[in-house]
């Protein structure tokens, strides 16, 4: 009896470390373009997740909106970090979706450039002239307005041009087709030298917006909970591993973007950890409010988002939760 019940703890034990040790995809939206996902690679990178008892081995990516939330929804481990926006959108739309924390806590980064040696220095110089952002309902739209906005000046002076990604803005800029476009890392860091700052966004704006969030799905969150923690906080350690060692956090994240240019992704680094670019995790309504404002501005949303209603800060340590 004794070897009978030996036996079967030891196929027990075997079968939890299978489960332990299951290899999960997430999804994380523009992973190997933008730095949504730094932290996310940091933390496979260092073991973090698997600390916390979820095995996060690969990441399935989009260009963002709509198809970061498809995937996420469509994932074995349905968890993602998304646009807000696109958040907002889906569930807007009755998509059984839940907000369970944030993720990219600022606009900080983006700001408007000009060729190098041109007039343009400030916000009021962009009157009477073509500027440049990404596409229309985009962030950079919705910025854009929002600046223009709040520092007075009349949107219907202002030719605005939807050039496209970033570093189509920066060829519409150098090759004369703008004067003044959208940039932001690691393209602005990286063209410096063909480049001046017109205005930045937190120079002429609070630059408070929750670009993303972390959801999963209203099934998913009703019977995973240990799951959902042990991704916010591997997520968490992420973050605080880049934010104490930069350089290194850059190095792992180029790796795992397949960039030669560790060099440049330090620089990034640092610029982000200055202006706090990554949330640990809990979501600043007054960020979000400011993210659905943005949207009323582009046509894209009407009135205000009921966030207890759409949001589960469940999963979230007490510490972040309030």
């Amino acid at each position: 009896m004794r070897s009978v019940l030996t036996r079967l703890a030891s196929t027990a034990c075997f079968l939890l470390t299978l489960a332990s040790a299951h290899a999960e995809t997430i999804t994380v939206t523009h992973w190997g373009d933008s730095f949504y996902g730094a932290p996310y690679a940091v933390a496979m990178a260092k073991g973090f997740f698997k600390d916390k008892g979820v095995d996060v081995t690969g990441v399935l990516t989009s260009q963002g909106g709509g198809t970061s939330v498809r995937n996420t929804l469509a994932g074995d481990l349905p968890f993602g970090e998304v646009a807000l926006s696109a958040a907002i959108e889906a569930i807007n739309n009755g998509v059984p979706l839940k907000i369970i924390g944030g993720g990219v806590q600022t606009v900080a980064d983006i700001l408007w450039v000009a060729k190098k040696g041109s007039d343009l220095h400030s916000i009021k110089d962009i009157v009477n002239h073509k500027v440049g952002f990404t596409a229309p309902g985009s962030v950079t739209n919705m910025l854009i307005l929002m600046a223009m906005k709040e520092n007075g000046i009349d949107s219907s002076k202002v030719k605005l041009v939807p050039a496209g990604g970033v570093g189509a803005n920066t060829t519409a800029v150098l090759n004369g087709a703008v004067d003044t476009a959208m940039s932001g890392e690691p393209v602005w860091t990286e063209n410096m030298d063909k480049l001046q700052p017109v205005f930045w966004t937190k120079d002429v704006m609070s630059p408070a917006m929750m670009q993303t969030v972390t959801v999963t799905t209203d099934d998913y969150a009703k019977s995973n909970a240990a799951t959902l923690k042990a991704l916010i906080a591997g997520r968490r350690m992420g973050v605080e591993y880049i934010e104490a060692h930069p350089d290194e956090s850059a190095e792992i994240v180029a790796k795992a973007y397949s960039s030669a240019n560790v060099e440049l992704y330090k620089k990034v680094f640092h610029n982000f950890v200055a202006i706090h670019y990554w949330s640990k995790g809990d979501m600043n309504t007054k960020g979000m409010d400011r993210m659905v404002e943005g949207l009323e501005i582009v046509g894209k949303q009407k009135g205000k988002v009921d966030w207890s209603k759409v949001t589960d800060k469940s999963f979230l340590p007490s510490d972040l939760a309030n």
